[in-house]
């Protein structure tokens, strides 16, 4: 118990410290949100992984999937390391990057308002951030939350209401950089974490080739006579297993915390070195979550809830809780890494769209439009420092109201996930997507789709889950492009002046020109302040 309470900590006394010292880059709401759009390849790419995987895929989704489909629930680690990341950075980091820097977009409802011409798109997909972004905080609350009652033998409660305290002190005092300098101490731990931890589990089980040779010979949950194929390459349930996949992948591409990382980011040839950074991250860190969980049937039959289903939730703590004092001191670091930089980017996205596009929304402008009048320098920085205040209040608020859901979580934390990723993911993948490569995006597809993603969602979930609710992620996500493409064709364009202005940032002629010379739908607001640098 000292060496678990020494290491912990010392942690924690570390991610304070990095608030502290990153607190004067957090007066600006530049600086808060974005870190001023400086932040380097490794710590965007730390930050981006260490957002991308937490206590839920730790605790939640790797318990849960590693007991449906063995040592095949590997592919969703893979499939994360692939889709999720290499392919996320590659289709979406540059155009992200050049587009939401030149119409001076923070948000991503605030690119909607802008890319697309409408103050409605902006602040109903601010709503829609803030309401299913908390289901997702509070299920790494209760990952992060069972770990630590394991390891210390902590209530429950008081181990979200610790946890929630904790995070929020570093985020109020230093944003955007002391979250992303701790996500890469963060990170560093979970990288040899993970590899240290799978090593003394497997020892456990007599070594790696006995305990593939245990889970090859379980027999079926059905049919106890037949093989279940837990250790087959594509496992016993290769359909949904490919939903997992693709809700678990492709699903980043569309969360506002996830794309939010290519806003920060200094250049493209930083675009360029952070995706190989975290495309590694990803292939170590998840991969090796979902391949530690896949030989969970090997340490006993989980607890059953009051419902009658079992607690998938505890099949990684009872994996873990033999090990030796240091290893579940490691465990307990690991897991407070991944949850509390997840936290972190939750929390800051979920404050910074509410205060920028509900509270304090600028005009959306067309491009070339002529400034009416100016406002005083002083009473700019009296808003700016206004609407810093405003974020880091709605940090304690945010946090509150996640912290009343992980007190009396309503289901498993992969169902709390699915539901946040499928109606986020489903409306606002494709329109964020297709608004960076196709012109011919129309406002009436955006709002299509937000319908779309955000109903079925909620339908399905009213309705008791017909569909599992990862399926019907993944279903949101897929068909949100076949939404924006049809409805697309048949609504009105925007006009083709401001579709140019915004797209002129992708031209080579353009991306060699001025920052300061180009012509952008920028509000009054932003205006005064590039006068002012």
């Amino acid at each position: 118990m000292v060496i678990k309470v020494s290491l912990t900590l010392i942690f924690l006394i570390v991610m304070i410290a990095v608030g502290l010292y990153s607190r004067k880059q957090a007066s600006s709401v530049d600086g808060f949100v974005l870190g001023g759009r400086s932040v380097g390849p490794w710590l965007t790419a730390f930050a981006y992984g260490t957002s991308y995987f937490s206590a839920v895929v730790f605790v939640g989704y790797a318990g849960q999937f590693g007991w449906k489909y063995g040592l095949s629930s590997t592919w969703i680690g893979v499939g994360n390391a692939v889709i999720g990341s290499l392919l996320a950075w590659l289709v979406l980091g540059r155009r992200t990057k050049l587009m939401t820097q030149h119409i001076d977009s923070r948000t991503m409802p605030d690119f909607f308002g802008t890319r697309f011409q409408s103050q409605g798109l902006r602040v109903t997909a601010s709503i829609i951030a803030f309401v299913f972004l908390i289901p997702y905080t509070a299920g790494v609350y209760k990952g992060i939350s069972t770990l630590f009652e394991m390891g210390f033998g902590i209530p429950y409660e008081y181990c979200v209401i610790i946890m929630a305290v904790l995070t929020a002190i570093y985020v109020i005092l230093g944003g955007y950089k002391a979250t992303a300098v701790n996500d890469f101490i963060q990170g560093i731990i979970m990288l040899f974490g993970i590899v240290i931890i799978i090593a003394a589990v497997l020892n456990t089980q007599g070594g790696l080739a006995t305990a593939f040779g245990k889970m090859a010979a379980l027999p079926s949950d059905a049919n106890p006579g037949v093989n279940g194929g837990f250790g087959d390459l594509f496992g016993p349930d290769p359909w949904n297993l490919l939903g997992v996949v693709v809700l678990t992948s492709l699903g980043t591409w569309g969360l506002p915390q996830m794309v939010g990382k290519f806003y920060s980011i200094t250049d493209e040839n930083a675009i360029f070195r952070g995706t190989i950074i975290s495309t590694f991250f990803a292939f170590v860190v998840a991969g090796g979550c979902y391949f530690l969980g896949g030989f969970g049937r090997l340490f006993g039959i989980p607890p059953t809830l009051p419902n009658g289903r079992l607690d998938f939730d505890s099949i990684i703590p009872s994996m873990l809780e033999t090990l030796p004092d240091f290893i579940i001191a490691l465990v307990v670091l690991l897991v407070l890494s991944a949850s509390m930089s997840t936290l972190a980017s939750l929390v800051l996205t979920s404050s910074s769209t509410m205060t920028l596009d509900l509270i304090y929304r600028d005009k959306v402008s067309e491009p070339g439009e002529v400034e009416e009048g100016t406002i005083d320098t002083d009473v700019a920085e009296k808003i700016e420092r206004r609407k810093v205040v405003v974020m880091r209040v709605l940090i304690v608020f945010f946090i509150v109201i996640s912290l009343m859901l992980a007190l009396n979580p309503p289901t498993f934390i992969a169902q709390l996930m699915g539901i946040s990723w499928g109606a986020l993911a489903g409306a606002f993948l494709a329109p964020f997507m297709l608004g960076l490569y196709w012109r011919r995006v129309t406002t009436a597809a955006v709002w299509a789709c937000f319908s779309w993603g955000v109903g079925l969602t909620v339908i399905n979930m009213l309705a008791g889950n017909p569909i599992n609710p990862i399926n019907c992620g993944a279903i949101a996500m897929v068909g949100g492009f076949a939404v924006v493409w049809i409805v697309s064709l048949f609504t009105p364009r925007l006009p083709q002046k401001i579709v140019s202005e915004i797209f002129e940032c992708y031209s080579p002629a353009d991306e060699r020109r001025p920052a300061a010379r180009r012509k952008t739908p920028i509000s009054p607001q932003r205006k005064v302040r590039n006068r002012k640098q």
